[in-house]
């Protein structure tokens, strides 16, 4: 015997049935009157198989709430009522579950939730506490130097460490530059310290190390007091000469190795300029044609074997070469889809190429080897490392050792022995790519320093490879090939990251400018 229907029920049903006999009556009518859905065209078979939708698997998020009338279940029943009960108790339960703590230790690649796959060897939270600056806090001293065993290592390390900050004028006072230093480099002579800067707004700065402070006037070893004003009234800051060669920064500059005299220097502004110190003249050696066009360039060096040569490189990741005796033929060579930071080349084997760029790869380039069409020829890429994080800059010595500063914290040295032996377009394997030394180093400059670049004594007096790089904790760094730490010079007065170190080409000098154009002398 069915089950009695309540009047409630009844009453739906009808309703029910009322509304279909409604929609029937009105598809009829608009069928006869021409509105109704047309039937669509049979069309051509498609010769493209549809991709299988990729099934979803669906979570398990806990237990759902079911209809009672699909169940049969009379609403307002002991039935319905035990099942909603159980249905909050169970919700109840998730939830609770859910929010308790989890005592044990937790493994990140287990409860990761958004992201690809967590991956314990490509860890970018590594160091994050470390990346941080420390002013003043050394990492290298003393101490360090004292429990050398190496007698030679020792001596060097001894040797490094002497140098002595200049007392001429404190740091402070040396303002070669009006901006930020972006370049910055020793005049090759040897007779005095002579350095040169070019900072953000195309200024270029020269300062003469061989001048000295006026020594305050003292009676019987003591000076009065009431002559502290007036002394610092007659203390002249220092005598600085600055140009302003071109509208945008300047990248970077080098002497000519034939000509002491002549500087060539590079900028943003898409131009390469030959700075002559005897004629006291500067004069534009490349630029675009179409002056509309913006091409910055990050870097400019000259060909030692061939001093007429010179070769730039740009941030649209393009290098490019040209000759001052003809300045209308400039070749242009994409090395790069993204921004080259910074190039060199190879003092002893020019022809060879090393470039650092965005996408965080060190290539090497061999250029005696071309191919390709007319107008887009490529030098053969003889072999590239890829680091984890962008690469800001790669420096050859003239032993083949190529230093590279990243964004992954890293200084590495690469060591490619008997260059010069090498055949065109001779192909090196991951392996030999690999760096021979990494020194862990902070390179987080962010947007208010000057990004920090490893860079090699051209001629080290006693034939042991050396380079410098700006420390965040404001001091400058001093490592060999081997990626031993040397010295790590500061000093009183250094108020900012002296960013930009280079050492003179044959002397134990060192210089590093800062962010607010001011100047650091070690000697």
């Amino acid at each position: 015997m069915a089950p009695e229907i309540s009047d409630y029920e009844r009453q739906r049903q009808e309703n029910i049935a009322q509304r279909d006999k409604l929609l029937k009556q009105l598809t009829l009518d608009a069928g006869q009157a021409g509105l109704g859905p047309q039937k669509p065209k049979p069309g051509r078979p498609s010769s493209h198989k549809k991709k299988t939708p990729v099934k979803k698997v669906k979570e398990d998020v806990g237990p759902r709430r079911t209809s009672s009338r699909l169940q049969g279940l009379t609403a307002d029943s002991e039935v319905a009522k035990r099942k909603a009960e159980d249905e909050y108790v169970a919700v109840q339960e998730a939830a609770r579950v859910k929010r308790q703590r989890q005592s044990g230790p937790l493994d990140l690649s287990d409860v990761v939730v958004a992201g690809k796959d967590w991956d314990k060897s490509e860890n970018f939270l590594v160091d994050v506490v470390s990346r941080g600056a420390k002013p003043y806090q050394r990492t290298f001293g003393e101490t360090e130097v004292k429990q050398t065993t190496d007698k030679e290592l020792r001596a060097l390390r001894e040797q490094m460490s002497g140098l002595e900050l200049y007392d001429g004028f404190e740091p402070n006072r040396i303002k070669i530059t009006p901006e930020r230093i972006y370049s910055l480099g020793f005049h090759p002579t040897t007779d005095k310290q002579l350095v040169f800067a070019g900072d953000k707004m195309g200024n270029l700065g020269i300062f003469d190390a061989s001048q000295k402070a006026s020594p305050a006037k003292k009676e019987n070893g003591v000076k009065k007091e009431e002559e502290d004003e007036e002394a610092e009234e007659d203390d002249p800051d220092p005598a600085i000469t600055s140009f302003h060669c071109h509208t945008r920064t300047i990248s970077s500059f080098q002497f000519s190795p034939a000509n002491p005299s002549h500087l060539y220097t590079s900028s943003y502004d898409s131009s390469l300029r030959l700075l002559d110190l005897t004629k006291s003249k500067s004069t534009e050696i490349y630029a675009p044609t179409d002056t509309s066009l913006d091409e910055p360039l990050s870097g400019v060096e000259v060909d030692p074997s061939a001093p007429h040569m010179l070769y730039f490189s740009r941030l649209d990741g393009h290098v490019g070469r040209t000759d001052t005796r003809a300045p209308n033929t400039t070749d242009i060579f994409e090395l790069s889809e993204k921004k080259i930071g910074g190039f060199s080349l190879h003092p002893g084997n020019p022809h060879f190429i090393a470039t650092a760029s965005l996408d965080r790869y060190l290539r090497i380039w061999d250029l005696r080897k071309l191919s390709g069409k007319v107008g887009r020829q490529l030098p053969a890429l003889i072999g590239e490392h890829e680091s984890r994080l962008s690469v800001s800059h790669a420096a050859f010595n003239s032993a083949g050792q190529v230093a590279t500063a990243s964004y992954d914290d890293t200084v590495k040295i690469h060591s490619f022995k008997s260059m010069g032996r090498w055949s065109p377009g001779h192909k090196m394997s991951e392996k030999e790519m690999e760096p021979s030394a990494i020194v862990r180093h902070n390179n987080q400059t962010g947007r208010w320093v000057t990004i920090l670049r490893a860079q090699w004594q051209l001629h080290p007096p006693d034939s042991v490879h050396r380079f410098c790089i700006g420390n965040m904790n404001r001091f400058v760094d001093i490592y060999n090939a081997k990626g031993e730490a040397l010295a790590q010079l500061g000093g009183e007065g250094i108020t900012a990251v002296p960013a930009v170190a280079e050492f003179h080409q044959t002397e134990q000098w060192v210089a590093a400018g800062t962010a607010s154009g001011k100047l650091c002398l070690w000697m």
